[in-house]
């Protein structure tokens, strides 16, 4: 008992509490670059250590899960989401293609300049969250495998940082630093020069290190999966050129008022009524789209989706004042939308009590609100009097209705088997008559964070009234959609090692480790002593957020300019440029974790390509700052 009490007042002494945090910090990078564990169970394995040593308080252990930067990074996965879902990113991708054209080298440094620009007056992460299924979007158009860009934009992102006063938050914390020891501060421009040249040097230099460095990841083609899934079941089932289009004319229209199940129309003409397009004159949507049913009633402004012969759909249009539109297909679309309604194939299984049976008798769209469009069988596709044919052992069905309906049909697989995931399809469909009221969230969320301080708000509070909006609005497709859209593992990852800093910090790791090098240093002049301010930075922002680092770094580089006689000005700007220029961890930026599941990397990856990049831009910041601010 004896033996335990004083094992744990040496746990419980500051010795005690340094080799813990030493301990922990080690095995956790150990951990990481083993990549054997999952990277969001290496983090939280590491804080429920300092959390059960009492190096931290649960309050510190937990801070990380409510910082405003992790709550933004939550609303900005929704956001870029939102972007993807709504087709946005398809269409900005689209443009920004045709600059690059089919040039692999242009749409890589095309990526890398837009990336830099944004960020150098959103914050990297926002940029990162915004871009992101954009490039995702581009890398699919063109071919290439996401692994090809996704590192390349988080890495600009940093870059871009560096560029102007507000790129990111070490820029700031030097800023003030000056201002509070009674020095003038840098000018909103004052880091352009600097950032230019190294954007220019890690742009160069990034190009030729992921492509050989990231080796066969790199080569893998891009996901063959295509948004026009659906569109090509109607082609298969040779139903594409049997839906028309019609709308009252003049406004005046016979049928208002009556129900699809009075007009009988399947018997009278042959042709099925797939839809309805109804006015819904708000902000955020013009129209709606409905399945129909029996009971749907009929309005004047009503547009109609039908399924039939061209002669048959003529004979109905001319008995009910109604026109028909020729809807020639769209850059590949259907002439069928899947915003809220879908297509899906069924097998009839074997031991089905359907089989020999009549598909009217199944009551399909009455039970799940769906249309038998087709029918697949040896080969042979039929689409006419489907209903009142049996049905056969193998068949397969094309059902047409609300994503709800099938996923429902899915559900009950004893008498037959819906191919695929009805809930995926209905997720990948993009909602592009969303896309204009998701450009416009995005543009005032972008606005408002530029703008942030001139117009009193905080950045975090128009990232989650952004987020809320995409849902709200629907341009997501439900708010299960959008937890799906959260990269939890990133999210965890970040917020489970930030109370890393705090350990370090607390326990007096980091100044002392910064402290003994730069006093190291000093006496060889000031290059030296700035290197080394570089070095110090760099190193403790590759594990600990930079924002972290640079507070703690920049009493260090202040002193080590006083000690010296010199200006702290270049030194505060090495603090601030080391701190933003960090590659070479998946967990030293929240740009470099959010791009990790995308371009499929693991830990390795990131110091094959991150740290030489990370070391030749340290050098060329530390030739190049005193050019522009002399000692």
């Amino acid at each position: 008992m004896e033996t335990l009490q004083t094992v744990g007042t040496w746990f419980a002494s500051p010795s005690g509490q340094v080799a813990i945090v030493i301990a922990v910090f080690a095995l956790t990078i150990v951990a990481f670059i083993a990549d054997k564990v999952r990277s969001d169970i290496v983090a939280l394995s590491s804080l429920a250590l300092l959390l059960v040593t009492n190096v931290l308080t649960p309050g510190e252990a937990l801070a990380g899960f409510s910082n405003s930067a992790v709550v933004m990074m939550i609303g900005l996965f929704v956001v870029g989401g939102a972007v993807f879902q709504t087709g946005l990113a398809r269409t900005i991708s689209g443009r920004l293609l045709k600059l690059a054209g089919t040039s692999e080298v242009k749409l890589f440094f095309l990526v890398m300049i837009v990336t830099s620009v944004v960020a150098a007056f959103v914050s990297n992460t926002g940029t990162v969250a915004l871009l992101l299924p954009i490039i995702l979007a581009m890398a699919k158009s063109a071919g290439t495998s996401p692994a090809k860009l996704m590192m390349p934009l988080a890495f600009a992102s940093s870059m871009g940082g560096i560029l102007t006063l507000i790129g990111t938050p070490p820029n700031l914390i030097v800023d003030g630093y000056l201002r509070d020891n009674g020095r003038e501060g840098f000018a909103f421009f004052d880091f352009l020069p600097i950032g230019i040249i190294c954007c220019a040097v890690g742009f160069a230099l990034l190009y030729p290190l992921c492509r050989f460095m990231l080796g066969k990841k790199a080569r893998e083609g891009a996901d063959s999966r295509t948004d026009n899934s659906l569109a090509d079941l109607l082609h298969e089932y040779h139903i594409a050129d049997l839906v028309f289009r019609l709308k009252a004319q003049s406004g005046s229209m016979h049928l208002e008022g009556m129900t699809v199940g009075e007009l009988d129309i399947r018997h009278q003409y042959g042709i099925t009524i797939l839809e309805v397009r109804r006015a819904n004159h708000t902000i955020f949507s013009s129209s709606i789209q409905e399945a129909v049913t029996a009971n749907t009633v009929l309005q004047a402004d009503d547009t109609f989706y039908v399924l039939g012969h061209r002669e048959q759909v003529e004979a109905f249009a001319a008995d009910h004042n109604l026109s028909v539109f020729e809807d020639e297909e769209r850059e590949g679309k259907a002439k069928l939308d899947f915003y809220e309604i879908g297509l899906a194939e069924v097998l009839i299984s074997p031991d089905s009590s359907l089989i020999n049976r009549t598909l009217r008798t199944a009551n399909f769209r009455e039970r799940f609100g769906v249309n038998v469009l087709a029918v697949k069988r040896q080969g042979n596709y039929l689409f006419e009097n489907v209903l009142d044919a049996p049905v056969k052992n193998g068949d397969m069905l094309l059902v047409h209705g609300e994503w709800k309906g099938i996923e429902s049909m899915a559900k009950k697989n004893r008498e037959w088997i819906v191919i695929g995931s009805p809930a995926e399809e209905a997720e990948s469909v993009a909602l592009d008559h969303k896309a204009p009221v998701a450009a416009v969230i995005m543009a005032l969320m972008v606005g408002c964070m530029v703008f942030a301080d001139q117009l009193g708000v905080k950045p975090v509070a128009v990232v989650i009234i952004a987020g809320l909006l995409m849902v709200l609005t629907r341009c997501v497709r439900s708010v299960d959609a959008a937890y799906k859209m959260i990269g939890w593992e990133s999210i965890v990852l970040i917020a489970a090692m930030m109370p890393m800093s705090t350990a370090l910090s607390k326990t007096g790791i980091s100044e002392w480790i910064a402290t003994t090098l730069v006093e190291g240093l000093h006496a060889y002049g000031p290059i030296a002593a700035m290197a080394g301010v570089y070095v110090v930075t760099s190193v403790l922002s590759t594990f600990i957020s930079n924002s972290a680092t640079a507070i703690l770094v920049a009493p260090i580089a202040w002193a080590a300019a006083e000690q010296l006689g010199v200006s702290p000005t270049p030194f505060m700007m090495t603090a601030a440029v080391a701190a933003s220029a960090c590659f070479a961890t998946p967990i030293c930026t929240p740009p470099n974790a959010m791009v990790m599941n995308a371009g499929h990397y693991n830990f390795m990856d990131y110091v094959k390509v991150g740290l030489p990049l990370q070391i030749v831009m340290g050098i060329v910041a530390i030739l190049v700052i005193p050019l522009f601010f002399p000692f």
